[in-house]
């Protein structure tokens, strides 16, 4: 019932929140490596008393406590260095002395060759470089044991326990096949462990571009797309004047004396509707929206080079905003009306601070734009005279009105009606 969070506790014996991923696989392998030893090393004992021979299995006994003790206070210390280093050198050393106890290559049936164990082991707990050193060890010692079993080969008592052929027979093949059932165990684990990281990387990755793709969409909803490039790539301060913009202003007309009637969410419903519709007009004549101030809507041309006739286009978006408000009563359903103003000429365009940022325009022609649309009366298209010169030969104009702005004095205005297009097909139908 309990066998499963008992393996799964036990292979994650010793990871802690702070490891990274390549950490966190060398502890689950090395501890997984421990447990296919101490098992491989059971069996052994436990087959090899089996066959016949008799011998001391104190040295054996002695490994396997050795192995579950370091284990034990690894888990208990948490000190993956030592953990690591001490369990290397048991697979190194034990398998040598557990042959050495025996006899010989041959009696033992080569049971220095779990001490292989050792340097594929610290290829995995170390890496490539730390486990030359463990990997020369391995050759010394099955060298020293050549060497011994050559030279004393013929000495008096050296063959150790008598052990028949049969019985050296079986466990060579055990024992090349427990090593090497340990090593592909082990290197299985490895490469599945790996691809579950990797599993787990790309999802990461790919979570991290939509959430990348999702930052993207909100700054490009609050910057302009060039703009939105240089302050990903650059932390100096934005600001660029512009020689020509035309500048236009929506204000809602009434707006607080509607809104005192309407609770909070009415309101903000209300003004989504619209502005929502005012975005998706802007963005078809390919204008730039700059902002809303409270009920008044700021738009612009020009600003990014995208056209020639931007101010031809900012003048069809104004006719398209006031009379989407007179025919389309689901965007406005409490029949709301417009002043609209429009200014051409020098701006200064830039982000402003640092923190929830924007884009704004400075200048006098945004002032001018400003102050027009306040003047104007419901359903109005108020133009400058820089606006007019350009589209007299393409709008129909109403007599040129001089009125009197703070800060300018008498000024010269224009109220745009229709295109000329638009006019001719209605004087056509009537």
């Amino acid at each position: 019932m309990n066998r499963q969070p008992f393996l799964l506790s036990l292979r994650n014996g010793g990871i802690v929140p702070e490891d990274d991923a390549e950490t966190r696989l060398k502890k689950s392998l090395l501890v997984f490596a421990t447990g296919l030893v101490c098992l491989g090393s059971m069996l052994w004992l436990f087959l090899y008393g089996q066959m016949g021979p008799r011998f001391s299995a104190t040295a054996p006994f002695v490994f396997q406590l050795l192995l579950v003790g370091n284990l034990l206070y690894y888990f208990r210390s948490g000190n993956f260095d030592l953990f690591r280093y001490l369990q290397l050198a048991l697979f190194l050393f034990a398998p040598f002395a557990v042959q050495w106890s025996i006899g010989n290559f041959i009696t033992a049936s080569g049971a220095s060759l779990w001490g292989l164990l050792s340097p594929i082991g610290a290829i995995l707990f170390f890496g490539a470089r730390e486990s030359l050193a463990w990997f020369f060890a391995y050759v010394f010692l099955t060298a020293l044991s050549g060497f011994f079993d050559y030279v004393l080969a013929d000495s008096i008592g050296f063959r150790g326990p008598q052990v028949s052929t049969q019985t050296s027979v079986f466990f060579f093949a055990l024992n090349f096949v427990a090593v090497s059932s340990i090593v592909y165990l082990l290197l299985r684990y490895a490469v599945q462990e790996k691809a579950k990281a990797q599993a787990g990387l790309e999802t990461t990755h790919r979570l991290l571009q939509g959430e990348q793709e999702r930052s993207e969409r909100l700054l490009l909803n609050i910057l302009p797309g060039r703009i939105a490039e240089r302050l990903k790539h650059d932390s100096q301060a934005i600001a660029d004047g512009f020689a020509d913009v035309t500048v236009m202003f929506v204000d809602i007309v009434n707006f607080t004396r509607i809104a005192e009637g309407m609770t909070p969410q009415q309101v903000f419903a209300m003004l989504n509707r619209i502005f929502s519709s005012f975005d998706e007009l802007a963005e078809q004549y390919g204008m730039e929206k700059i902002k809303t101030i409270g009920d008044a809507y700021m738009v612009a041309g020009g600003l990014n080079n995208e056209q020639d006739n931007y101010t031809r286009s900012i003048a069809e978006l104004a006719i398209a905003m006031r009379d989407l408000l007179h025919r389309d009563f689901t965007v406005n359903d409490m029949h709301l009306d417009v002043r609209i103003g429009i200014g051409t000429g020098p701006v200064v365009a830039g982000v402003v601070g640092k923190k929830k940022f924007i884009y704004d325009l400075w200048g006098d022609t945004v002032n001018l734009a400003s102050r027009i649309t306040s003047e104007g009366t419901p359903g109005m298209i108020q133009v400058d005279e820089t606006t007019h010169q350009r589209l007299a030969r393409h709008f129909c104009f109403d007599p040129p009105q001089s009125i009197h702005l703070k800060g300018k004095g008498d000024t010269l205005v224009h109220r745009l009606n229709a295109s000329r297009n638009a006019s001719a097909t209605a004087g056509q139908t009537n």
